[in-house]
């Protein structure tokens, strides 16, 4: 092998597998931030979640990019691990499109599809046109790649120490150890097919010698994503066993049928003296066969999934984050703006629980002390500090990693903004529990108590008012009137010497907490207001 073929093989690569990055892009920019609706809608039912898992992976070209965007939707609970099996389904299906598409050798017409991808990306204006262009150039770019492997490739056919080499890949074991490690070592299952249709164009090999190498190509592919579910959480981890799974079971399967079979002479006669497309129908039917056998037991796939590695329970008041965990150890997937919203939405949602968990226990503190009760309150306050440099933490790296679409960055800005005003939620939840000390060595009157009574009760549907600012906005003014009134009878009532002096500074600053409270939910419904409604629907469970 002279370095001239060494640089067009690795030049070749380099642009395949730009050429998928470019692709994978294109659809992120296009419908990143919506495939959470896309596919909820579609992935209820097992047939339509084979369909979305091929389609997108046909758009993409890479089984690894839809396998790495499934670990982090169901590490977001954007999906769960039965949704997740069909998906993986059906990418397993898509990639196929790739080898069927090389096997045509459109490789005269890809500068074609080059050029106008980039026409579009430099000419005209339209972001949604932009995100074609890429898609579409991304195309041609991996053609020219797999032209340029193919042409680099030639020479071999003269190199007797190569065919000796590759000769042995007829063995079964050794062919599938050579598949597997060769798309693990370059983590593209597309890649390594279209090196091995280079290697039949160029008439080194044929599919007699690379069938074993192709089956092994698909365990090979699982690699991508077992690095993409390090640090995820266990349901993602599980999404890699079922990846892992289905193509251990179909390379089980067909390496069986082959050496009992005259299948690979079958295939072969499909389409005589057309290698590159022998081994693209065999990868098809691979991978076509494989789900319809397994399709029946998904379900099963995803309980044995469990059980190799059963998921992990965190306490609502846990100090840790429950929802927001580290992305898929991937420089960009498919869908990343939906994880990112959607992870920091859930994790937001848990502080702004404890922290009202935290002002009702302050309440009830005000009109029974309980030293326990404390404890827990002091207990959440920590957990709701620790969120708050969590996730603002999370956001910033999330801003600083840029290509975020005007909607993903809106939303992340409101989240980012509305931390600020559930810590000090929480804060004031803690001064009212000192209060409550003073509150109960005075022994308030029944009528205190039953101010108290209301304050709470008033918090609590401008909580619930939250989600529509006009209503918020209009009670927030009720709220105010009421602290007032409750002011100046505070006032009075410390003329008229009927509470102490101890007892009315503490009530005095028992009404600053409640107000401000409110105020902070009201601030709250400004910035939910900006964000995308879809977002504050109930989160799945599997």
């Amino acid at each position: 092998m002279n370095l001239s073929l060494i640089l067009g093989l690795l030049g070749g690569l380099a642009l395949f597998l730009y050429g998928m990055q470019m692709m994978s892009d294109g659809l992120e920019k296009a419908a990143g931030d919506r495939l959470k609706s896309i596919l909820e809608k579609l992935t209820s039912n097992r047939f339509l979640g084979v369909l979305v898992g091929a389609v997108i992976t046909a758009i993409i070209q890479s089984s690894s990019a839809t396998t790495v965007m499934v670990i982090g939707f169901v590490n977001a609970r954007l999906m769960t691990l039965r949704q997740a099996v069909w998906i993986i389904m059906g990418a397993n299906i898509g990639t196929t499109i790739t080898g069927q598409l090389v096997a045509l050798n459109i490789s005269e017409i890809a500068p074609l599809f080059a050029f106008a991808g980039v026409v579009m990306i430099v000419f005209l204006k339209n972001p949604k046109l932009h995100s074609l262009g890429s898609i579409v150039s991304g195309l041609g770019i991996l053609f020219i790649g797999m032209d340029m492997m193919s042409t680099s490739m030639e020479p071999l056919r003269e190199s007797a120490l190569f065919i000796s080499m590759i000769t042995r890949f007829a063995n079964p074991a050794i062919g599938i150890l050579v598949g597997a490690l060769f798309t693990a070592l370059i983590q593209s299952s597309s890649a390594s097919l279209g090196i091995l249709q280079a290697l039949a164009r160029s008439g080194v090999i044929g599919l007699q010698g690379s069938v074993f190498v192709l089956f092994g190509q698909n365990i090979g592919t699982c690699i991508t994503a077992v690095l993409a579910s390090i640090g995820t959480s266990r349901e993602a981890k599980q999404t890699t066993i079922i990846h892992l799974s289905f193509n251990i079971i179909g390379t089980i399967l067909f390496t069986t049928i082959c050496i009992l079979t005259p299948l690979t002479t079958l295939v072969e006669g499909w389409t005589p003296g057309n290698a590159p497309q022998q081994i693209a129908n065999m990868h098809t039917l691979f991978n076509v066969v494989t789900t319809i056998v397994l399709l029946p037991f998904g379900t099963y796939l995803a309980d044995f999934a469990q059980r190799i590695l059963p998921g992990e329970k965190m306490a609502m008041d846990s100090e840790g984050l429950m929802y927001l965990q580290p992305l898929p150890k991937a420089n960009k997937i498919v869908g990343l703006s939906a994880i990112n919203v959607q992870q920091v939405h859930d994790e937001i949602m848990r502080m702004m629980d404890l922290a009202y968990a935290n002002v009702s226990d302050a309440f009830d503190q005000l009109i029974h002390y309980q030293e326990e009760r404390s404890k827990s309150i002091q207990k959440r306050e920590k957990t709701v500090n620790f969120l708050n440099n969590a996730i603002s933490h999370y956001i910033s790296e999330v801003f600083g990693n840029g290509n975020l679409n005007q909607e993903t960055s809106q939303n992340l800005t409101a989240y980012y903004t509305m931390l600020v005003d559930i810590e000090r939620i929480s804060d004031y939840a803690i001064n009212m529990d000192r209060q409550a000390i003073v509150i109960s060595k005075e022994k308030s009157s029944d009528e205190e108590r039953k101010i108290l009574k209301k304050m709470k009760s008033r918090t609590f549907k401008m909580h619930d008012l939250i989600f529509d600012l006009k209503q918020a906005g209009e009670y927030n003014n009720h709220i105010d009137e009421n602290t007032q009134e409750w002011r100046n009878m505070q006032i009075q009532g410390l003329k008229n010497k009927t509470i102490s002096s101890e007892l009315g500074i503490s009530f005095s600053r028992i009404l600053t907490d409640y107000d401000r409270i409110n105020d902070h939910a009201l601030n709250l419904a400004e910035e939910i207001d900006k964000i995308d409604n879809e977002l504050f629907q109930p989160m799945i469970s599997d």
